[in-house]
């Protein structure tokens, strides 16, 4: 079987492909493999972030006590502009690199058989072009400048006065540097996101279209999966993007504790809602293998069911109903390790995993999210006292 890394109808990319990454090929800041990482993760940071700064700065909203948050000790845009956004065109990379692999493995380990493979292609074929809808960027876009605005400026802008937006009678009145964050800054930011959504829709289209061919699973596959077990570790892939969806939410929380007296047990429904989001994210497209494991399962249990029972039948005949021929000897004969070996390979059949990653990956990615809240943790108790209860621990 030669290996597809060759063979190009089987190339596979959430991102190499759409109307923004072609404007960042001939912006200089990217290329047809992704390279210029570094350049474009500082012009994107910048243009969102340094405006903003400058701004600030020309009219006195920095450091100045005269307002409740000043732009240095607005924790929510540093880490949203400088840790969640290049976090997320590090993704970018990620993915590529190794998401396509994961897919190969589809082909590599013969899972799709020789005469499903045109199949296969239209698959990857229709995922591509569905990537590169100018159409659904488009749609994207607006959805930022209408819905996200309105969602930013509703619910996630503080209710005190800032340095992007005076309160007055209860309204926001933006500061220039306001208007550069709430009509340029925000809307890159939620684009960006955003698009990584729409990444995970193919995604989930994709593999929900490939559980539904003729696929060959093995169910005494030691991956205890049928032979999908691969497929777990394309939350590794994706860790990026959930330390920045932590991350931001991180920033927002952090806000509202400093600046409303808000604590951040008073957050658990959020923290709740964006870990099993990000499950759903990372390892929910997985799932729509289940029916197929289900049924590898059954369908393993009556075939290596009916295999045992033939062969224990055999055994008994032979060595407890006299079937043996006088000069073969019981003590040494391979039958007893025969018996062994497929017992345990019913046993593989009967432990055989509902979904494809086992509970170490849905622990890994739940951490993952849930990272970047960690050093919220020391606003409900100081450095000092965790450091001491550490040592009494440790000692």
């Amino acid at each position: 079987m030669n290996h597809l890394s060759d063979s190009q109808p089987y190339d596979f990319s959430l991102v190499l492909g759409g109307p923004l990454y072609q404007f960042f090929i001939r912006a200089r800041i990217n290329t047809n493999t992704l390279g210029l990482l570094k350049r474009r993760v500082l012009v994107i940071s910048l243009f969102t972030w340094l405006p903003l700064l400058l701004l600030s700065v020309f009219a006195g909203q920095s450091i100045d006590g005269a307002i409740k948050v000043p732009f240095f000790y607005d924790v929510d845009v540093h880490v949203r502009f400088l840790v969640a956004l290049p976090l997320l065109l590090v993704a970018e990379l990620v993915v590529h690199q190794r998401i396509r692999l994961i897919v190969l493995q589809f082909i590599d380990r013969g899972i799709v058989p020789d005469h499903a493979r045109p199949q296969f292609e239209a698959i990857i074929g229709s995922a591509m072009r569905l990537r590169n809808s100018m159409i659904i960027e488009i749609l994207l876009i607006v959805l930022v400048l209408t819905a996200g605005h309105f969602l930013w400026s509703s619910q996630l802008v503080l209710e005190t006065a800032t340095w992007y937006a005076a309160l007055v009678k209860e309204q926001h009145l933006f500061t220039p540097a306001g208007y550069w964050y709430a009509y340029i800054s925000i809307p890159i930011f939620q684009f960006l996101l955003l698009r990584w959504y729409f990444r995970i829709i193919i995604w989930v289209r994709f593999l929900w279209q490939v559980s539904r061919m003729d696929l060959h699973l093995v169910p005494t596959h030691p991956d205890r999966a049928a032979g999908l077990g691969f497929l777990g570790g394309s939350a590794a892939a994706f860790m990026p993007l959930l330390l920045a969806q932590g991350a931001l939410l991180a920033g927002q929380i952090a806000n509202h504790i400093f600046y409303e007296g808000d604590k951040l047990l008073d957050f658990k429904p959020e923290i709740v809602a964006v870990v099993i989001l990000l499950l759903l994210l990372v390892l929910g497209p997985l799932c729509v293998f289940s029916p197929r494991l289900a049924q590898a399962k059954r369908q393993g249990l009556l075939e290596y069911g009916a295999l045992a029972s033939r062969y224990v039948d055999g055994f008994d005949q032979k060595w407890l109903r006299g079937g043996a021929s006088l000069d073969e000897q019981f003590i040494g004969t391979g039958d007893i390790q025969s018996l062994n070996d497929l017992a345990g390979s019913f046993e593989v059949v009967k432990s055989m995993r509902p979904f494809p990653f086992d509970k170490t990956v849905l622990l890994q990615t739940a951490v993952a999210g849930l990272a970047p809240l960690l050093p919220l943790t020391l606003t409900m108790i100081s450095l000092e006292d965790m450091v001491k209860r550490l040592l009494g621990i440790l000692l």
